[in-house]
């Protein structure tokens, strides 16, 4: 019996001392790989070498297992060879289900796996594997949350909002029983954004009342709490200004902008929450800045503020170019070709038309970049185009580039925006008309109906129904007022002081062009300092002021030296030939042209 026992303890012994070494030579592989992945620059091939090293010592199953994972891991990162991080990343899945109580590994194998499908476009693999990891990881709280958020990720990519919708209501109620206020706010806030892209505005009242009941109990670490309070403002401003309620949303952007300077002041809290369910953030604080900075300038362009539109846009590029160089983030991306988006409209406004078209050609190059980024703003790239022409007074193509976005869009504001100026080619042209002036009428925003009026005073006016354009026009005016719309009321002032000089009225005609040239001037409006300078000379003219026409015909000539100044640069370059595209991929060269080929008739 001795003897056994002694040979037991030896035999012992041995194993313990095979393991130790066993140990040692795994941790010191595991040592160098790490070091040269963390080299500057990471030498990534020695680190692959090293991981590959282990595989012939014959490990045991959790470390072939943790090694799978780190070979897919880094070849996923680090290099295009996809693949063999997927071989690697399947084999750390298969072998990790094999294993008990090894959830780290199984389950970010299974992320990871189903990330590197959807790259490949393999959507249709990714969905089962990720359907089976949440199955049964319903005892692992932090990978239950992660892998239901990607799921309900991948399902709006595919713009399935509704089984996301389905998933992140799934991953409330879990949160909410496994005691995770915080979790549950994010699932529920969420949720709430694609019911707003959906614009199911009527289940979105209630959960958004929620969310906000929670944000506000919920007591915890400081900037987990102010994170939930952005997410929450921002989805507020942005449901106000889908719905163009421009003034309507100032005390809740104003208190979005003091979170966010409240969010800068606080420090990184190092210690880990105790529930792992909260091992979450919504956003770095650095990206939650630039997204305050996008929604104020949304608002800023919506209200008619173009110079502190230009002043954000600005802080928020600048900002971006510096995160860029050290996060190369997607949704960095996309908040840089939505503020792109809004400075063009802005150039367009106030007379900058090359600016706007240079900026164009850099959406269409960030594009070309990212396939998911132009379908996603493939439709508005379009609309912008059809904005420019009509700013060069082209018209054919203007009307070709509004129709090609028609066809690539489906969101219903964005029909409107589009079929409000499709509409006012249409009268501008004389032609076509009834197909669209009637059909703008029914939309949700007040911006947009408030537009759509002003394009039906437009073409009453054009009709010589004056009385009739009066009616819609004074329609505009009411409803640009109730939520400070500066450009509609500006642009309302000044045709209805075009049709009181038309029918002789004079004094109800200044009442009504001053106002309107004060606005444009503050805006700044080109297009409307153009438009009111020319009535004030005339008018001025017709009631004997010849020292006021003399300075309103000299401000007329100002404007239309600078507008055809303007006109000449943008035609002049490479960039105006994109105005000819409406299929396919942005184009990747642009030809110079010999010179301007378009009519200035309507700036002079």
């Amino acid at each position: 019996m001795a003897a056994q026992a002694a040979a037991a303890a030896q035999a012992a012994a041995a194993q313990a001392a095979q393991a130790e070494a066993a140990e040692s030579w795994y941790l010191a592989l595991l040592g160098f790989a790490e070091h040269f992945r963390t080299s500057s620059p990471p030498k990534i091939r020695l680190c692959v070498h090293c991981l590959q090293a282990v595989f012939p010592f014959k490990p045991p199953q959790r470390i072939e297992a943790r090694t799978h994972l780190q070979l897919g891991s880094v070849l996923y990162h680090h290099t295009k060879n996809s693949e063999q991080a997927r071989s690697h990343l399947e084999k750390a899945v298969s072998a990790g289900r094999a294993i008990p109580q090894f959830e780290d590994v199984k389950f970010e194998a299974a992320s990871l796996l189903s990330e590197l499908y959807c790259q490949e476009n393999s959507v249709d693999a990714a969905k089962p594997l990720l359907r089976k990891a949440i199955q049964i990881s319903q005892q692992t709280p932090y990978w239950h949350c992660r892998l239901l958020f990607q799921l309900a990720q991948l399902h709006t990519l595919e713009k399935d909002l509704v089984s996301a919708c389905d998933l992140l209501g799934v991953g409330a109620e879990y949160a909410r029983v496994v005691g995770s206020e915080y979790t549950r706010a994010l699932f529920l806030l969420s949720k709430g954004m694609l019911l707003l892209m959906e614009r199911k505005l009527q289940e979105v009242h209630p959960l958004l009342t929620l969310c906000g009941q929670i944000v506000e109990n919920w007591q915890g670490n400081p900037i987990q709490k102010e994170s939930l309070r952005v997410f929450f403002l921002v989805l507020q401003v942005t449901h106000y200004l889908d719905a163009g309620q421009v003034k309507s949303v100032k005390p809740c952007l104003k208190q979005l902008q003091q979170c966010i300077q409240t969010i800068s002041t606080l420090h990184d809290d190092e210690i880990l929450p105790s529930n792992p369910a909260d091992l979450f953030h919504w956003l770095p604080k650095e990206h939650m800045c630039v997204l305050v900075y996008l929604v104020t300038v949304m608002h800023s362009m919506q209200a008619g503020y173009l110079e502190k539109a230009q002043k954000y846009t600005d802080k928020a590029l600048m900002q971006l170019e510096k995160l860029k160089m050290l996060d190369c983030s997607p949704i960095l991306s996309s908040f840089q070709v939505i503020l792109l988006e809004h400075i063009i409209m802005c150039r367009l406004v106030t007379g900058h038309k090359a600016t706007a078209l240079q900026e164009i050609s850099q959406v269409c190059q960030l594009c070309q970049q990212s396939p998911r980024l132009f379908s996603n703003h493939a439709a508005q790239l379009h609309t912008l185009l059809g904005l420019y022409c009509v700013s060069v007074n082209c018209m054919d193509n203007a009307e070709a580039q509004f129709t090609t976005a028609l066809r690539l869009t489906n969101h219903q504001e964005l029909w409107a925006f589009i079929v409000t100026n499709l509409a006012s080619v249409y009268i501008r042209e004389g032609n076509r008309h009834q197909e669209v002036v009637g059909d703008m009428l029914h939309v949700c925003s007040h911006c947009l109906r408030a537009a759509a009026f002003y394009v039906r005073g437009l073409f009453s006016f054009f009709q010589g129904r004056y009385n009739e354009a009066k009616r819609f026009l004074r329609e505009t005016l009411k409803m640009s007022n109730a939520e400070d719309l500066n450009r509609l009321t500006a642009c309302s002032l000044v045709l209805l002081g075009h049709i009181f000089y038309v029918l002789g009225n004079h004094r109800e005609s200044n009442n009504m062009v001053v106002p309107a040239m004060q606005l444009a001037s503050k805006i700044p409006d080109m297009s409307v300092q153009l438009w009111s300078s020319a009535l004030l000379r005339d008018l001025n003219k017709a009631c004997g002021n010849a020292m006021d026409a003399h300075e309103a015909a000299q401000m007329h000539q100002n404007f239309s030296q600078q507008l055809l100044q303007d006109h000449i640069e943008a035609c002049s370059l490479p960039e105006h030939n994109l105005i000819t595209w409406t299929d396919g991929p942005p184009p990747v060269q642009f030809q110079a042209q010999n010179g301007p080929n378009t009519s200035l008739a309507s700036l002079l």
